[in-house]
């Protein structure tokens, strides 16, 4: 899949969003990956969670994580197009943690999320798998929306889509944003 086509598949689900958004890093944006809207058309969502699957396909791994809320779909679909085992991580008291899994020790993940602007939720993942025993093999994305702004995460960084998106601190918004109410459509 292409990115246009990957684009495309955003658009047609409605799950580009424009406007004027509260992202989870507090900053400011003109558009939104709303992931959900995406994901909730099951063949849709199978087939650009198999295109990331396909990028990945190269590199050895033993199983799949990704953080809730927003990569737990792209985790299991992914998990699935390489027949490896999906685990996630969650917030408990504000901050991701595994709670309902167990890693071994040498285990190799893939850590898979939907949307990456910053990378502070992939990076608490690889952290989680770290502290764990395990080895992160490679993070996926569906989409980079970084600009090259996120952790080196001493893998290799693969995304389905990259999009330079604008962003803007909350106290230093364009007159276009300024004159519009912003609303925060993502994970609390």
């Amino acid at each position: 899949m292409s990115p246009d086509q990957a684009l495309e598949r955003f658009q047609s689900t409605g799950a580009l969003l424009r406007g004027h958004f509260v992202l989870r890093s507090g900053l400011r944006s003109r558009e939104f990956f709303q992931c959900a809207l995406l994901l909730q058309h099951p063949r849709v969502a199978a087939e650009v969670c198999a295109a990331l699957a396909e990028k990945l396909r190269g590199i050895p791994c033993d199983a799949v994580i990704s953080p809730a809320l927003g990569g737990i779909v792209v985790g299991h679909e992914v998990g699935r197009a390489l027949d490896r085992r999906h685990i996630f991580a969650e917030k408990e008291e504000g901050r991701l943690a595994l709670r309902r899994f167990q890693i071994e020790r040498g285990e190799r993940f893939l850590v898979v999320e939907d949307v990456v602007t910053r990378g502070g939720r992939v990076q608490e993942t690889v952290d989680i798998v770290r502290a764990h025993g395990g080895v992160v093999a490679a993070i996926g994305c569906l989409v980079d929306r970084s600009g090259g702004n996120r952790p080196d995460y001493g893998c290799p960084f693969v995304s389905l889509l990259q999009m330079n998106v604008e962003t803007f601190a909350p106290d230093a918004l364009p007159p276009d944003l300024a004159a519009i109410s912003a609303v925060k459509p993502g994970s609390k």
